[in-house]
């Protein structure tokens, strides 16, 4: 095979068009050899003669995409200081664009014999390893355009690439499951009906399937096992996987684009699927081992794992810092992501021991003029010592809220001395995000994600029931702050299902219409159940998948209408922390503003200091100026909206709550979520309403609705002649009325 010398940059295997550069980072490494495999896996080797900076590299003028690729890496074998490299396995290129094939799980894979961790295996591993992928780089974008949508207009929908699509009867059957499903019309209209701005992907990176999971005739279903952080998944592609899940999952972008919808991708920097010392050598380990993982101090053997996985990936390296950066660069710029939630990102945070904000990933982060302009979510912990860091990472960043979950839970399911806590994360977290200078967007609040139950199951079960994960029920978290409304797991109590109907219209308008940046996950406007079980990641099958011909209709009306009010109402998606400043409003009551917020006793008066401390207050209101808003539009000019009162009961019977009378007013129900009054007459101030045990209502400030304006040809000609049309049979003007007369044709 011709080769000629390369450039030791961009890593990987670049196509310019003509031919291929392959270039390989390993400072360990004594040989390398770049190997070529034919579709029957035919071998040809090629050595790499010239390096640079510890970059192996060479052009090869004849390579085309699709071609297979993997390498060889000749050094020294010594785990005890670290070093693992054995020449007799094929490794993956960690920069590879896309990826062909499976592992099978041989004895070859792993770099010493089974049983005998301290041994030697020499067995060649062609035949058993997945391959790299030469790729076509180049894509008709078509004017493509990130939406850019702001985070205060953000609204995020959780989603499996397989479990939202491949049970969608809308979908072709060829298309279900990959990145074409999610791209089907049928799946973007839904989206677009529930106001998503955003669609947040569980893990796409190119994953492996655990050996021990395909033992018990299960598979990694969830994805948090990256061997490839450059590789669209090669199962979730419908066209092929030589590379054409690229061309597709960029179509797929396209397609999201278009709708107006940004793409989020769930990412696992903070560990590979090599495992730890067990674990097979199949790409870093054999690559540059000390590089890629932090290793044991004492022992270089074993490695240093916080994240339960078994390794860590070394965020001292200056090279895994590049691998993460190159990578999130390169899903921006060639991909067209619009952002990244990162996987236990307190893992990336340790540079030496603890977590530090300061470390060198954040700076690099930091400064970098690409990543840096994107949406950047934190899953604020770890498994490690001092790991949970909810509220402590960089002022650009925002973090999923584990507090905001915890608590709405809590207050919904009538948990005592929650009424504080459930204040400050429904207006944003302040206490918080305030004092490192972010916003209430820095919250990322959510009721439930893929990791637990669905909204569904949390008023359905007390208990966790992953049985069929086959680990006897003892993974998976053991506290939910679920309740299961009277009766464990399904029913046909028409009382308890009633009951959890409106817990589920509880929890689904409490996270549209808090401030901060709201995430709902896939299926749980559906109705959607994994029959209890609250870690589906082995549950690749119709347990996880989302069943679209057994939707909850009214439900997902309810979350369509919500999420219209809250996209309506500037009020409800703040740019600010509340203050209790006042605002100056026309509606003050004798000239007097009103604050920004008011908190409300069920007798309309205003919170004491001692309501909070009520340990068994479970009912509260809130008014919300909508004056208040201290934002402007992009021509600088203020907004402001209508005022809101909202009350939450979570009393197991009716309270009894008044509506101020300071604002002078009359209010209109907007949200009942016990179904009692949503066609009710306007509410004066000074009214007394009994809400439903377990309920929520919505109240907005009442206005007239306005005179649709007459634009027929009659009308026209009125205005012309300054006369007047007639109007319908009532006699009422045409300018006046609902519905316009038919006119007749002019002469």
């Amino acid at each position: 095979m011709e080769a000629w010398p390369g450039t030791p940059y961009p890593l990987g295997a670049t196509f310019d068009g003509s031919g291929t550069n392959f270039a390989l980072f390993s400072e360990s490494a004594e040989r390398v050899e770049l190997c070529l495999f034919d579709e029957d896996g035919t071998e040809t080797r090629v050595e790499l003669q010239d390096f640079d900076a510890f970059v192996w590299h060479a052009y090869l003028p004849h390579v085309q995409p699709g071609q297979r690729y993997g390498f060889r890496v000749h050094g020294p074998y010594d785990p005890e200081n670290g070093q693992r490299a054995n020449p007799n396995k094929v490794l993956l290129d960690p920069y590879a664009k896309a990826m062909a094939g499976a592992f099978d799980w041989h004895q070859s894979l792993f770099g010493y014999d089974f049983g005998d961790p301290d041994s030697r295996n020499d067995e060649d591993s062609a035949a058993h390893v997945m391959h790299s992928v030469v790729i076509n780089p180049f894509f008709d974008w078509a004017g493509d355009r990130h939406p850019n949508t702001p985070y205060s207009e953000t609204m995020i929908y959780e989603a499996h690439v397989k479990g939202l699509t491949e049970l969608h009867p809308d979908v072709p059957e060829e298309q279900r499951g990959t990145y074409a499903g999610v791209a089907h019309p049928a799946v973007i209209e839904h989206l677009l009906k529930l106001g998503v701005t955003a669609i947040e992907l569980m893990p796409v990176h190119q994953f492996v399937q655990d050996s021990t999971l395909a033992e018990k005739g299960l598979r990694n279903y969830w994805g948090y096992n990256t061997i490839g952080f450059f590789a669209p998944h090669n199962e979730y592609s419908s066209t092929g996987d030589l590379g054409q899940q690229a061309q597709e999952f960029k179509s797929m972008v396209r397609a999201l684009h278009d709708a107006g919808i940004e793409v989020i991708l769930d990412v696992v920097y903070n560990h590979t699927a090599e495992g730890n010392h067990l674990g097979p050598t199949i790409a870093f380990r054999g690559i540059d081992n000390a590089a890629y993982y932090r290793l044991e101090e004492n022992d270089k053997r074993y490695y240093t794992d916080y994240t339960g996985t078994g390794n860590s990936l070394n965020v001292r390296s200056p090279h895994s810092l590049q691998l993460i950066m190159d990578s999130l660069r390169y899903w921006v710029t060639d991909m067209r992501v619009d952002g990244f939630r990162f996987d236990l990102a307190a893992t990336l945070a340790r540079e030496f021991y603890d977590v530090d904000r300061l470390s060198s990933f954040f700076e690099l982060v930091q400064q970098d003029p690409v990543v840096s302009q994107v949406k950047l979510i934190a899953e604020p912990w770890d498994v490690g010592p001092g790991g949970y860091q909810v509220g402590n990472f960089p002022p650009q960043w925002s973090e999923w809220n584990g507090k905001y979950r915890d608590e709405v839970r809590d207050f919904w399911r009538g948990e005592p001395s929650s009424l504080g806590e459930f204040a400050s994360r429904i207006t944003g977290s302040a206490d918080l995000y305030e004092n490192s200078g972010r916003k209430p967007v820095a919250s990322i609040n959510f009721v439930t994600a893929h990791d637990g139950f669905t909204i569904r199951d949390l008023v359905s079960y007390n208990e966790k029931h992953n049985e069929a994960n086959g680990e006897d029920n003892n993974d998976g978290e053991s506290h939910n702050r679920s309740w299961n409304c009277g009766i464990e797991g399904e029913t046909d109590d028409p009382d308890v299902l009633t009951l959890r109907a409106r817990q589920q219209r509880n929890f689904i308008a409490t996270l549209l219409l808090s401030q901060g940046v709201p995430m709902l996950l896939h299926g749980d406007e559906l109705g959607r159940t994994q029959r209890g079980n609250n870690n589906t990641y082995a549950q690749d099958n119709e347990l996880s998948w989302v069943h679209w011909d057994e939707a909850d209709r009214p439900l997902t009306e309810f979350t369509a209408a919500v999420a219209r009010l809250r996209k309506d109402h500037p009020t409800f998606r703040r740019s600010r922390f509340f203050d209790g400043r006042p605002v100056e409003s026309e509606d003050g009551g004798e000239g007097t503003p009103l604050p920004d917020i008011v908190w409300l006793r069920p007798d309309g008066s205003p919170m004491r200091p001692a309501d909070w401390d009520a340990p068994l207050g479970r009912a509260v209101g809130v008014y919300l100026n909508g004056e208040g808003i201290r934002q402007r539009d992009a021509r600088g000019e203020p907004i402001t909206d209508l005022d809101f009162l909202l009350f939450y009961n979570a009393e197991p019977e009716a309270t009894e709550f008044t509506i101020p009378t300071r604002a002078k007013r009359l209010w209109d129900v907007v949200i009942d979520t016990a179904g009692r009054s949503t066609d009710a007459a306007p509410m004066a101030g000074g009214t007394t309403f009994a809400l439903e045990g377990r309920s929520m209502r919505v109240l907005r400030a009442h206005t007239e609705p306005d005179i649709e304006p007459d634009h027929s040809v009659a009308a026209s000609l009125a205005v012309r002649t300054g006369g007047q049309t007639p109007g319908p049979s009532t006699g009422t003007t045409a300018s006046g009325s609902a519905q316009s007369p038919k006119a007749k044709p002019a002469k």
